[in-house]
Protein backbone atom coordinates (compact mmCIF):
# COMPACT_ATOMS: atom_id res chain seq x y z
CA UNK A 1 0.00 0.00 0.00
CA UNK A 2 2.81 2.43 0.94
CA UNK A 3 4.36 1.76 -2.97
CA UNK A 4 0.70 2.45 -4.37
CA UNK A 5 0.26 5.76 -2.62
CA UNK A 6 3.89 6.81 -3.63
CA UNK A 7 3.19 5.90 -7.07
CA UNK A 8 0.02 7.77 -7.03
CA UNK A 9 0.86 10.97 -5.47
CA UNK A 10 4.06 10.99 -8.01
CA UNK A 11 1.78 10.48 -10.56
CA UNK A 12 -0.26 13.55 -9.79
CA UNK A 13 3.26 15.15 -9.97
CA UNK A 14 4.34 13.75 -12.89
CA UNK A 15 1.43 12.94 -15.05
CA UNK A 16 -1.97 14.85 -14.20
CA UNK A 17 0.32 18.39 -13.81
CA UNK A 18 1.77 18.72 -16.88
CA UNK A 19 -1.42 17.31 -18.76
CA UNK A 20 -3.93 20.16 -16.90
CA UNK A 21 -1.31 22.46 -17.52
CA UNK A 22 -0.93 21.82 -21.25
CA UNK A 23 -4.95 21.54 -21.47
CA UNK A 24 -5.58 24.93 -19.85
CA UNK A 25 -2.82 26.44 -22.22
CA UNK A 26 -6.32 26.00 -24.54
CA UNK A 27 -9.06 26.53 -22.59
CA UNK A 28 -10.42 28.42 -20.30
CA UNK A 29 -8.81 28.51 -16.86
CA UNK A 30 -11.29 29.98 -14.61
CA UNK A 31 -14.73 28.64 -13.31
CA UNK A 32 -17.42 31.32 -14.84
CA UNK A 33 -20.25 29.69 -11.91
CA UNK A 34 -20.81 27.65 -8.74
CA UNK A 35 -22.87 25.44 -11.46
CA UNK A 36 -19.84 25.13 -13.20
CA UNK A 37 -17.75 23.82 -9.62
CA UNK A 38 -20.72 21.19 -9.04
CA UNK A 39 -19.89 19.93 -12.48
CA UNK A 40 -16.89 18.58 -11.15
CA UNK A 41 -18.81 16.08 -9.16
CA UNK A 42 -21.25 15.53 -10.97
CA UNK A 43 -20.21 15.23 -14.67
CA UNK A 44 -16.51 15.80 -14.61
CA UNK A 45 -14.39 18.54 -16.52
CA UNK A 46 -15.08 19.15 -20.44
CA UNK A 47 -12.05 18.80 -22.26
CA UNK A 48 -11.60 18.37 -26.18
CA UNK A 49 -7.99 17.79 -26.58
CA UNK A 50 -8.94 13.80 -25.63
CA UNK A 51 -5.49 12.57 -26.90
CA UNK A 52 -4.07 14.05 -23.81
CA UNK A 53 -5.93 11.99 -21.85
CA UNK A 54 -4.73 8.91 -23.61
CA UNK A 55 -1.05 10.15 -22.96
CA UNK A 56 -1.97 11.11 -19.44
CA UNK A 57 -3.60 7.48 -18.99
CA UNK A 58 -0.21 6.15 -19.89
CA UNK A 59 1.72 7.90 -17.49
CA UNK A 60 -0.56 6.78 -14.54
CA UNK A 61 0.02 3.40 -13.88
CA UNK A 62 -2.67 2.78 -11.02
CA UNK A 63 -6.47 2.33 -10.99
CA UNK A 64 -6.60 4.86 -7.99
CA UNK A 65 -5.46 7.55 -9.92
CA UNK A 66 -6.55 6.52 -13.79
CA UNK A 67 -10.15 6.82 -12.04
CA UNK A 68 -9.24 10.59 -12.07
CA UNK A 69 -9.29 10.91 -15.94
CA UNK A 70 -12.02 8.08 -16.73
CA UNK A 71 -14.13 9.39 -19.38
CA UNK A 72 -17.88 9.08 -20.07
CA UNK A 73 -18.62 9.12 -24.23
CA UNK A 74 -15.22 10.35 -24.74
CA UNK A 75 -16.04 13.87 -23.84
CA UNK A 76 -15.21 13.74 -19.54
CA UNK A 77 -12.57 13.55 -17.22
CA UNK A 78 -11.91 14.58 -13.69
CA UNK A 79 -15.15 13.47 -11.79
CA UNK A 80 -14.51 14.00 -8.19
CA UNK A 81 -16.52 12.38 -5.67
CA UNK A 82 -18.76 14.79 -3.72
CA UNK A 83 -17.06 16.12 -0.47
CA UNK A 84 -19.02 16.05 2.39
CA UNK A 85 -19.48 19.79 2.92
CA UNK A 86 -21.96 20.39 -0.15
CA UNK A 87 -23.60 16.30 0.15
CA UNK A 88 -26.61 17.64 1.69
CA UNK A 89 -26.41 21.21 0.92
CA UNK A 90 -24.78 22.99 -1.78
CA UNK A 91 -24.71 26.38 -0.35
CA UNK A 92 -24.42 25.74 3.50
CA UNK A 93 -20.87 26.43 3.36
CA UNK A 94 -21.77 29.99 2.26
CA UNK A 95 -23.25 30.58 5.92
CA UNK A 96 -22.29 32.73 9.01
CA UNK A 97 -22.54 29.52 11.10
CA UNK A 98 -20.57 27.30 8.44
CA UNK A 99 -18.33 29.37 8.75
CA UNK A 100 -18.05 29.61 12.60
CA UNK A 101 -18.28 26.01 13.22
CA UNK A 102 -15.36 24.78 10.73
CA UNK A 103 -12.87 26.78 13.44
CA UNK A 104 -14.66 23.97 16.38
CA UNK A 105 -15.22 21.25 14.10
CA UNK A 106 -13.69 21.52 10.87
CA UNK A 107 -10.19 20.82 9.01
CA UNK A 108 -8.18 23.01 11.14
CA UNK A 109 -9.50 23.48 14.36
CA UNK A 110 -6.69 24.43 16.52
CA UNK A 111 -6.01 28.13 15.54
CA UNK A 112 -9.18 29.84 16.82
CA UNK A 113 -8.39 31.64 20.57
CA UNK A 114 -10.34 33.51 22.80
CA UNK A 115 -9.54 37.36 23.06
CA UNK A 116 -7.71 38.88 25.60
CA UNK A 117 -7.79 42.33 24.71
CA UNK A 118 -9.19 44.55 22.72
CA UNK A 119 -8.99 45.89 19.95
CA UNK A 120 -6.55 43.08 18.95
CA UNK A 121 -2.96 43.36 19.34
CA UNK A 122 0.09 42.63 17.98
CA UNK A 123 3.53 40.94 18.65
CA UNK A 124 5.49 42.19 15.70
CA UNK A 125 8.51 44.40 16.33
CA UNK A 126 7.27 47.84 16.36
CA UNK A 127 10.80 49.20 15.06
CA UNK A 128 10.66 46.79 11.83
CA UNK A 129 6.75 46.65 11.10
CA UNK A 130 5.15 49.86 13.10
CA UNK A 131 1.83 50.07 13.87
CA UNK A 132 0.24 46.49 14.00
CA UNK A 133 -2.81 46.93 16.43
CA UNK A 134 -5.97 46.63 15.11
CA UNK A 135 -8.34 48.91 13.59
CA UNK A 136 -11.49 47.18 15.16
CA UNK A 137 -13.58 49.35 17.07
CA UNK A 138 -16.78 48.60 19.46
CA UNK A 139 -18.43 50.47 16.92
CA UNK A 140 -17.96 47.94 14.82
CA UNK A 141 -19.05 44.57 16.99
CA UNK A 142 -20.92 46.29 20.08
CA UNK A 143 -24.46 45.72 18.59
CA UNK A 144 -23.58 41.97 17.58
CA UNK A 145 -22.85 40.92 21.33
CA UNK A 146 -26.72 40.17 22.30
CA UNK A 147 -26.81 43.05 24.38
CA UNK A 148 -23.59 43.00 26.48
CA UNK A 149 -20.77 45.96 25.65
CA UNK A 150 -17.17 44.93 24.33
CA UNK A 151 -15.86 44.88 28.27
CA UNK A 152 -18.51 42.77 29.65
CA UNK A 153 -18.35 40.09 27.04
CA UNK A 154 -14.55 39.83 27.15
CA UNK A 155 -14.91 39.62 30.73
CA UNK A 156 -17.61 37.20 30.52
CA UNK A 157 -15.13 35.04 28.09
CA UNK A 158 -17.62 35.41 24.59
CA UNK A 159 -15.16 37.15 22.43
CA UNK A 160 -12.71 34.94 20.30
CA UNK A 161 -10.63 35.38 17.59
CA UNK A 162 -9.22 33.88 14.50
CA UNK A 163 -5.63 35.26 14.50
CA UNK A 164 -3.63 35.10 11.18
CA UNK A 165 -1.98 38.84 11.41
CA UNK A 166 1.01 38.07 13.03
CA UNK A 167 2.59 35.25 10.95
CA UNK A 168 1.72 36.58 7.43
CA UNK A 169 1.77 40.20 7.87
CA UNK A 170 6.14 39.97 7.42
CA UNK A 171 5.09 37.96 4.07
CA UNK A 172 2.27 39.95 2.59
CA UNK A 173 4.56 42.42 0.52
CA UNK A 174 6.45 39.26 -1.15
CA UNK A 175 4.08 37.05 -1.99
CA UNK A 176 1.88 40.11 -3.37
CA UNK A 177 4.88 41.36 -5.64
CA UNK A 178 3.65 38.02 -7.36
CA UNK A 179 0.12 36.72 -8.92
CA UNK A 180 -0.95 36.07 -5.44
CA UNK A 181 -2.80 38.47 -3.83
CA UNK A 182 -3.36 38.07 0.02
CA UNK A 183 -4.26 40.12 3.40
CA UNK A 184 -3.24 39.53 6.92
CA UNK A 185 -6.31 38.51 8.51
CA UNK A 186 -8.16 38.95 12.05
CA UNK A 187 -11.50 37.50 12.50
CA UNK A 188 -13.74 38.59 15.76
CA UNK A 189 -16.13 36.20 16.73
CA UNK A 190 -19.16 36.10 19.22
CA UNK A 191 -19.67 32.81 21.52
CA UNK A 192 -23.40 32.50 21.41
CA UNK A 193 -25.72 30.73 24.56
CA UNK A 194 -26.25 28.15 21.76
CA UNK A 195 -22.30 27.52 22.10
CA UNK A 196 -21.80 28.44 18.30
CA UNK A 197 -19.26 31.02 16.97
CA UNK A 198 -20.66 34.13 15.60
CA UNK A 199 -18.33 36.23 12.93
CA UNK A 200 -18.98 39.75 14.02
CA UNK A 201 -15.83 41.81 11.58
CA UNK A 202 -12.93 40.56 9.63
CA UNK A 203 -9.68 42.60 9.50
CA UNK A 204 -8.09 43.00 6.04
CA UNK A 205 -4.23 44.06 5.99
CA UNK A 206 -1.64 45.19 3.99
CA UNK A 207 1.78 46.78 4.45
CA UNK A 208 1.33 50.40 4.47
CA UNK A 209 2.00 51.90 1.19
CA UNK A 210 5.18 53.87 2.37
CA UNK A 211 6.84 50.83 3.36
CA UNK A 212 5.98 48.32 6.15
CA UNK A 213 7.97 49.60 8.71
CA UNK A 214 5.11 52.25 8.60
CA UNK A 215 2.65 50.07 9.74
CA UNK A 216 -0.58 48.23 8.78
CA UNK A 217 -3.20 49.39 6.00
CA UNK A 218 -6.09 48.13 7.36
CA UNK A 219 -9.90 48.17 6.44
CA UNK A 220 -12.37 46.47 8.70
CA UNK A 221 -15.50 44.60 7.19
CA UNK A 222 -18.62 43.44 9.14
CA UNK A 223 -21.51 40.64 8.27
CA UNK A 224 -24.35 41.78 5.77
CA UNK A 225 -26.58 38.92 3.64
CA UNK A 226 -27.98 41.01 0.77
CA UNK A 227 -26.57 43.33 -1.93
CA UNK A 228 -22.60 44.37 -2.48
CA UNK A 229 -22.19 44.68 1.02
CA UNK A 230 -23.05 40.94 1.30
CA UNK A 231 -20.96 40.15 -1.89
CA UNK A 232 -18.19 41.35 -0.01
CA UNK A 233 -19.13 40.10 3.31
CA UNK A 234 -18.63 36.67 1.15
CA UNK A 235 -15.41 37.74 0.07
CA UNK A 236 -13.61 38.75 3.19
CA UNK A 237 -14.43 35.73 4.66
CA UNK A 238 -13.22 34.24 1.37
CA UNK A 239 -9.58 35.78 2.22
CA UNK A 240 -9.89 34.34 5.72
CA UNK A 241 -10.16 30.71 4.25
CA UNK A 242 -7.15 31.00 1.73
CA UNK A 243 -5.46 32.47 5.30
CA UNK A 244 -6.52 29.46 7.54
CA UNK A 245 -5.84 26.96 4.49
CA UNK A 246 -2.16 27.74 4.30
CA UNK A 247 -1.53 27.64 8.03
CA UNK A 248 -3.57 24.63 8.07
CA UNK A 249 -1.36 22.69 5.86
CA UNK A 250 1.65 24.59 6.19
CA UNK A 251 1.71 24.35 10.22
CA UNK A 252 -1.18 22.29 11.75
CA UNK A 253 -0.54 19.57 9.30
CA UNK A 254 2.92 19.84 7.97
CA UNK A 255 4.85 21.08 10.96
CA UNK A 256 2.97 19.85 14.03
CA UNK A 257 2.33 16.48 13.19
CA UNK A 258 4.17 15.31 10.26
CA UNK A 259 7.97 17.27 10.59
CA UNK A 260 7.84 17.09 14.66
CA UNK A 261 7.85 13.76 14.80
CA UNK A 262 10.38 12.80 12.70
CA UNK A 263 13.26 13.22 14.70
CA UNK A 264 11.49 10.97 17.45
CA UNK A 265 11.07 7.85 15.09
CA UNK A 266 14.83 8.39 13.95
CA UNK A 267 16.15 8.79 17.59
CA UNK A 268 13.59 5.43 18.79
CA UNK A 269 15.25 3.54 15.87
CA UNK A 270 19.01 3.99 16.99
CA UNK A 271 18.75 4.22 20.63
CA UNK A 272 15.72 1.53 21.78
CA UNK A 273 16.05 -1.92 20.95
CA UNK A 274 13.22 -3.63 19.71
CA UNK A 275 12.55 -5.43 22.44
CA UNK A 276 12.74 -2.24 24.98
CA UNK A 277 9.12 -1.62 26.79
CA UNK A 278 8.84 2.01 25.31
CA UNK A 279 9.99 0.85 21.32
CA UNK A 280 7.15 -1.84 21.68
CA UNK A 281 4.84 1.23 23.03
CA UNK A 282 5.96 3.95 20.44
CA UNK A 283 7.30 1.97 17.34
CA UNK A 284 3.48 1.39 16.24
CA UNK A 285 2.81 4.90 16.29
CA UNK A 286 5.77 5.36 13.81
CA UNK A 287 4.41 3.13 10.94
CA UNK A 288 5.05 4.49 7.50
CA UNK A 289 6.04 8.56 8.74
CA UNK A 290 9.07 8.20 7.03
CA UNK A 291 8.22 7.35 4.18
CA UNK A 292 5.41 9.52 3.90
CA UNK A 293 7.87 12.53 5.20
CA UNK A 294 10.20 11.10 2.46
CA UNK A 295 7.56 11.47 -0.25
CA UNK A 296 6.64 14.95 0.90
CA UNK A 297 9.96 16.51 0.45
CA UNK A 298 10.38 14.88 -3.15
CA UNK A 299 6.96 15.69 -4.65
CA UNK A 300 4.58 17.49 -2.54
CA UNK A 301 6.37 20.46 -0.52
CA UNK A 302 9.86 20.40 -2.78
CA UNK A 303 10.45 24.09 -4.60
CA UNK A 304 8.24 24.31 -7.69
CA UNK A 305 5.88 21.17 -6.28
CA UNK A 306 2.14 20.33 -5.53
CA UNK A 307 2.54 22.56 -2.53
CA UNK A 308 3.81 25.70 -4.22
CA UNK A 309 1.63 25.78 -7.13
CA UNK A 310 -1.55 25.14 -5.04
CA UNK A 311 -1.19 27.15 -1.96
CA UNK A 312 -0.72 31.02 -1.35
CA UNK A 313 2.44 31.38 0.37
CA UNK A 314 4.43 29.68 -3.36
CA UNK A 315 7.81 29.51 -2.67
CA UNK A 316 7.77 31.26 1.11
CA UNK A 317 5.51 27.94 1.95
CA UNK A 318 9.05 26.15 3.87
CA UNK A 319 10.49 28.99 4.90
CA UNK A 320 7.01 30.34 6.81
CA UNK A 321 6.69 27.04 8.28
CA UNK A 322 10.78 26.99 9.81
CA UNK A 323 10.33 30.89 11.07
CA UNK A 324 6.60 29.14 13.03
CA UNK A 325 8.71 26.23 14.07
CA UNK A 326 10.40 28.65 16.45
CA UNK A 327 7.73 28.62 18.04
CA UNK A 328 7.08 25.45 18.64
CA UNK A 329 7.33 23.68 21.94
CA UNK A 330 6.87 20.34 23.04
CA UNK A 331 4.96 20.37 26.16
CA UNK A 332 2.44 22.22 25.03
CA UNK A 333 1.77 20.11 22.47
CA UNK A 334 -0.44 18.27 25.05
CA UNK A 335 -4.03 18.34 24.05
CA UNK A 336 -4.98 19.93 27.44
CA UNK A 337 -2.19 22.51 27.59
CA UNK A 338 -2.73 23.42 23.98
CA UNK A 339 -6.67 24.14 24.99
CA UNK A 340 -5.37 26.05 28.04
CA UNK A 341 -2.73 28.25 26.01
CA UNK A 342 -5.49 29.33 23.15
CA UNK A 343 -7.82 30.25 26.12
CA UNK A 344 -10.35 27.76 25.70
CA UNK A 345 -10.59 26.35 27.91
CA UNK A 346 -9.15 26.92 32.22
CA UNK A 347 -8.00 24.52 35.00
CA UNK A 348 -10.17 23.60 37.09
CA UNK A 349 -9.64 21.18 40.08
CA UNK A 350 -7.60 18.34 38.20
CA UNK A 351 -9.49 18.79 35.07
CA UNK A 352 -10.47 21.56 32.76
CA UNK A 353 -13.80 22.64 31.88
CA UNK A 354 -14.11 24.20 28.23
CA UNK A 355 -14.98 27.97 27.58
CA UNK A 356 -17.04 26.70 24.71
CA UNK A 357 -19.03 23.38 25.91
CA UNK A 358 -19.67 22.23 22.12
CA UNK A 359 -16.53 22.33 21.19
CA UNK A 360 -16.42 19.28 18.95
CA UNK A 361 -12.24 18.90 18.71
CA UNK A 362 -11.77 19.57 21.97
CA UNK A 363 -14.50 17.69 23.36
CA UNK A 364 -13.70 14.17 21.74
CA UNK A 365 -10.23 14.84 21.85
CA UNK A 366 -10.14 15.07 25.57
CA UNK A 367 -11.54 11.98 25.90
CA UNK A 368 -9.09 10.46 23.10
CA UNK A 369 -6.49 11.99 25.24
CA UNK A 370 -6.89 10.65 28.42
CA UNK A 371 -7.35 7.70 26.88
CA UNK A 372 -4.04 6.89 26.00
CA UNK A 373 -3.12 9.09 28.59
CA UNK A 374 -4.20 6.17 30.99
CA UNK A 375 -2.72 3.49 29.25
CA UNK A 376 0.49 4.66 28.78
CA UNK A 377 0.34 5.55 33.20
CA UNK A 378 -1.05 1.55 32.98
CA UNK A 379 2.13 0.55 30.61
CA UNK A 380 4.68 2.50 32.17
CA UNK A 381 4.04 1.36 35.15
CA UNK A 382 4.87 -2.63 34.76
CA UNK A 383 8.49 -1.92 33.82
CA UNK A 384 9.02 1.40 35.62
CA UNK A 385 7.85 1.37 39.10
CA UNK A 386 9.95 4.13 40.41
CA UNK A 387 11.83 7.22 39.37
CA UNK A 388 15.16 5.82 39.41
CA UNK A 389 14.34 2.79 37.00
CA UNK A 390 13.73 5.86 34.73
CA UNK A 391 17.10 7.51 35.36
CA UNK A 392 19.02 4.14 35.47
CA UNK A 393 17.87 2.96 31.80
CA UNK A 394 20.46 3.97 29.60
CA UNK A 395 19.00 3.17 25.97
CA UNK A 396 16.28 5.72 27.34
CA UNK A 397 18.38 8.24 28.16
CA UNK A 398 20.79 7.75 25.20
CA UNK A 399 16.68 8.11 23.18
CA UNK A 400 15.21 11.44 25.28
CA UNK A 401 18.99 13.31 24.40
CA UNK A 402 19.07 12.61 20.69
CA UNK A 403 15.88 13.76 20.68
CA UNK A 404 16.61 16.93 22.62
CA UNK A 405 20.18 17.79 21.01
CA UNK A 406 19.95 16.52 17.96
CA UNK A 407 16.40 15.83 15.91
CA UNK A 408 15.18 19.45 17.75
CA UNK A 409 18.60 20.40 18.38
CA UNK A 410 17.19 24.17 17.47
CA UNK A 411 15.13 23.51 20.98
CA UNK A 412 18.06 22.10 23.06
CA UNK A 413 17.98 24.75 25.16
CA UNK A 414 14.70 25.65 26.07
CA UNK A 415 14.22 25.21 29.58
CA UNK A 416 10.09 23.16 29.16
CA UNK A 417 12.14 20.24 27.84
CA UNK A 418 10.92 17.29 30.08
CA UNK A 419 14.41 15.94 31.95
CA UNK A 420 13.53 12.07 31.52
CA UNK A 421 14.07 11.97 35.25
CA UNK A 422 11.19 10.68 36.20
CA UNK A 423 8.44 8.48 35.87
CA UNK A 424 5.22 11.03 35.40
CA UNK A 425 7.89 12.30 32.46
CA UNK A 426 8.24 9.54 30.63
CA UNK A 427 4.54 9.05 30.54
CA UNK A 428 3.40 12.75 29.64
CA UNK A 429 6.04 12.85 26.49
CA UNK A 430 5.08 8.99 25.45
CA UNK A 431 1.52 10.38 25.53
CA UNK A 432 2.07 13.51 23.60
CA UNK A 433 4.22 11.48 20.83
CA UNK A 434 1.12 9.01 20.67
CA UNK A 435 -1.05 11.76 20.85
CA UNK A 436 0.71 13.69 17.83
CA UNK A 437 0.86 10.47 15.65
CA UNK A 438 -2.68 9.48 15.92
CA UNK A 439 -5.39 11.78 16.75
CA UNK A 440 -4.00 14.95 16.21
CA UNK A 441 -2.84 13.95 12.65
CA UNK A 442 -6.36 12.43 12.02
CA UNK A 443 -7.96 15.47 13.22
CA UNK A 444 -5.97 17.63 10.64
CA UNK A 445 -5.83 15.08 7.75
CA UNK A 446 -8.47 13.35 7.02
CA UNK A 447 -11.13 15.92 7.22
CA UNK A 448 -9.55 17.71 3.74
CA UNK A 449 -11.31 15.95 1.38
CA UNK A 450 -14.65 16.38 3.24
CA UNK A 451 -14.52 19.88 3.53
CA UNK A 452 -11.55 21.45 1.13
CA UNK A 453 -12.78 18.96 -1.75
CA UNK A 454 -15.18 22.16 -2.66
CA UNK A 455 -12.52 24.48 -3.04
CA UNK A 456 -14.71 27.42 -2.56
CA UNK A 457 -15.62 26.72 0.97
CA UNK A 458 -11.85 26.94 2.25
CA UNK A 459 -10.20 28.02 -0.93
CA UNK A 460 -6.06 27.89 -1.24
CA UNK A 461 -5.03 30.87 -3.41
CA UNK A 462 -6.35 34.43 -4.07
CA UNK A 463 -5.29 36.47 -7.20
CA UNK A 464 -7.16 39.79 -6.46
CA UNK A 465 -7.63 42.31 -3.68
CA UNK A 466 -10.66 43.25 -2.48
CA UNK A 467 -12.66 45.69 -5.28
CA UNK A 468 -12.84 49.16 -4.10
CA UNK A 469 -15.79 51.36 -4.51
CA UNK A 470 -16.27 53.37 -7.68
CA UNK A 471 -13.91 50.73 -9.24
CA UNK A 472 -15.02 49.11 -12.11
CA UNK A 473 -14.07 45.89 -10.24
CA UNK A 474 -16.95 47.38 -8.15
CA UNK A 475 -19.10 47.69 -10.85
CA UNK A 476 -18.16 43.86 -11.84
CA UNK A 477 -18.83 42.76 -7.86
CA UNK A 478 -22.44 44.30 -8.37
CA UNK A 479 -23.55 42.81 -11.32
CA UNK A 480 -21.78 39.07 -11.22
CA UNK A 481 -20.96 38.39 -7.79
CA UNK A 482 -20.37 34.82 -7.87
CA UNK A 483 -18.13 34.84 -11.23
CA UNK A 484 -16.00 37.49 -9.10
CA UNK A 485 -16.04 35.59 -5.98
CA UNK A 486 -14.28 32.48 -8.86
CA UNK A 487 -12.02 34.86 -10.43
CA UNK A 488 -10.64 35.82 -7.09
CA UNK A 489 -9.94 32.29 -5.57
CA UNK A 490 -7.72 29.14 -6.92
CA UNK A 491 -8.13 28.97 -10.74
CA UNK A 492 -9.55 25.96 -12.16
CA UNK A 493 -6.52 23.84 -12.86
CA UNK A 494 -5.09 24.41 -9.48
CA UNK A 495 -8.41 23.77 -7.80
CA UNK A 496 -8.21 19.95 -9.70
CA UNK A 497 -4.93 19.69 -9.09
CA UNK A 498 -5.16 20.59 -5.25
CA UNK A 499 -8.35 18.30 -5.07
CA UNK A 500 -6.89 15.18 -7.05
CA UNK A 501 -4.36 15.33 -4.04
CA UNK A 502 -6.44 15.57 -1.25
CA UNK A 503 -8.90 12.70 -2.43
CA UNK A 504 -5.59 10.62 -1.87
CA UNK A 505 -4.35 12.33 1.57
CA UNK A 506 -8.18 12.14 2.86
CA UNK A 507 -8.49 8.36 2.09
CA UNK A 508 -8.00 5.58 4.80
CA UNK A 509 -6.26 2.50 3.01
CA UNK A 510 -7.52 -1.09 3.50
CA UNK A 511 -4.59 -2.23 5.32
CA UNK A 512 -5.04 0.59 8.23
CA UNK A 513 -4.20 0.10 11.50
CA UNK A 514 -6.24 2.32 13.99
CA UNK A 515 -5.74 3.15 17.44
CA UNK A 516 -6.56 0.77 19.97
CA UNK A 517 -5.19 -1.95 17.62
CA UNK A 518 -1.95 -3.80 16.81
CA UNK A 519 -1.08 -5.30 13.82
CA UNK A 520 -0.10 -8.24 15.35
CA UNK A 521 -1.34 -10.15 18.60
CA UNK A 522 2.35 -11.47 19.31
CA UNK A 523 3.44 -7.17 19.61
CA UNK A 524 4.21 -8.53 23.68
CA UNK A 525 3.51 -11.68 25.39
CA UNK A 526 3.30 -9.90 28.99
CA UNK A 527 0.16 -10.21 30.46
CA UNK A 528 -0.17 -7.10 32.38
CA UNK A 529 0.60 -5.59 29.12
CA UNK A 530 -2.33 -7.42 27.17
CA UNK A 531 -4.75 -6.58 29.81
CA UNK A 532 -4.20 -3.01 30.07
CA UNK A 533 -4.12 -2.38 26.57
CA UNK A 534 -7.62 -4.72 26.27
CA UNK A 535 -8.46 -1.78 29.12
CA UNK A 536 -7.53 0.88 26.46
CA UNK A 537 -9.35 -0.61 23.94
CA UNK A 538 -12.44 -0.47 25.81
CA UNK A 539 -12.24 2.60 26.71
CA UNK A 540 -11.64 3.54 22.89
CA UNK A 541 -15.11 2.03 22.17
CA UNK A 542 -16.55 3.72 25.02
CA UNK A 543 -16.20 6.67 23.63
CA UNK A 544 -17.12 5.87 20.33
CA UNK A 545 -20.79 5.56 21.34
CA UNK A 546 -20.74 8.70 23.39
CA UNK A 547 -19.43 10.46 19.88
CA UNK A 548 -22.48 8.46 18.10
CA UNK A 549 -24.61 10.10 20.94
CA UNK A 550 -23.16 13.73 20.71
CA UNK A 551 -23.49 13.59 17.02
CA UNK A 552 -27.29 12.52 17.67
CA UNK A 553 -28.18 15.42 19.88
CA UNK A 554 -30.02 17.99 18.28
CA UNK A 555 -28.63 20.90 21.22
CA UNK A 556 -25.21 20.70 20.18
CA UNK A 557 -25.34 22.53 16.95
CA UNK A 558 -21.23 22.51 16.58
CA UNK A 559 -21.47 18.90 15.89
CA UNK A 560 -23.23 18.54 12.39
CA UNK A 561 -23.78 22.43 11.74
CA UNK A 562 -25.81 23.76 8.52
CA UNK A 563 -24.07 21.93 6.28
CA UNK A 564 -25.15 18.91 8.05
CA UNK A 565 -21.86 17.38 8.03
CA UNK A 566 -21.21 14.93 11.97
CA UNK A 567 -18.07 15.05 13.63
CA UNK A 568 -16.38 11.85 13.27
CA UNK A 569 -12.92 13.13 12.66
CA UNK A 570 -11.64 11.65 16.39
CA UNK A 571 -13.57 8.98 16.27
CA UNK A 572 -11.20 5.34 17.23
CA UNK A 573 -12.45 3.15 13.97
CA UNK A 574 -12.46 3.65 10.62
CA UNK A 575 -13.55 2.58 7.36
CA UNK A 576 -11.58 2.54 3.90
CA UNK A 577 -11.85 5.32 1.58
CA UNK A 578 -12.97 9.19 2.32
CA UNK A 579 -15.14 8.35 5.19
CA UNK A 580 -14.40 11.74 7.49
CA UNK A 581 -13.86 9.12 10.33
CA UNK A 582 -11.36 7.05 12.02
CA UNK A 583 -7.81 7.20 13.78
CA UNK A 584 -4.77 5.35 12.37
CA UNK A 585 -1.79 5.17 15.00
CA UNK A 586 0.50 6.75 12.46
CA UNK A 587 0.88 9.25 10.35
CA UNK A 588 1.05 7.19 7.06
CA UNK A 589 -0.58 9.37 4.27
Amino acid sequence: MGDFLTYAIKAISTGLLPTLQAIFDITPNEFDSFEEVLSLYENGLPVPQIPLLDELRQRIPFEMIRELVRTEKGQNFLKLPKPHVIQVDNNAWRTDEEFGREMLAGVDPLIVSRLDNFPPISQLDPNKYGNQRSTITAAHIEHNLEGLTVDEALRSYRLFILDHHDALMPYVARINSGSNKIYATRTLLFLKEDSTLKPLAIELSLPHPDGEQVGADSKVYTPAETGVEGSIWQLAKAYVGVNDSGVHQLISHWLNTHAVLEPFVIATNRHLSVVHPISKLLTPHYRDTMNINALARQTLINAGGILETTVFPGKYAMEMSAVIYGNWNFVEQALPADLIKRGVAVQEGDGLRLLIKDYPYAVDGLAIWNAIQTWVTEYCSIYYPSDEAVKADTELQAWWKEVREVGHGDKKDEPWWPRMQAVCELTDSCTIIIWIASALHAAVNFGQYPYAGYLPNRPTISRRLMPQPGTPECQELEKNPDKVFLRTITNQWQNILGVSLIEILSTHASDEVYLGQRDTPEWTTDKKALAAFQRFGAALRSIEAEIVSRNGDSSLKNRNGAAKVPYYLLFPSGENGITAKGIPNSISI
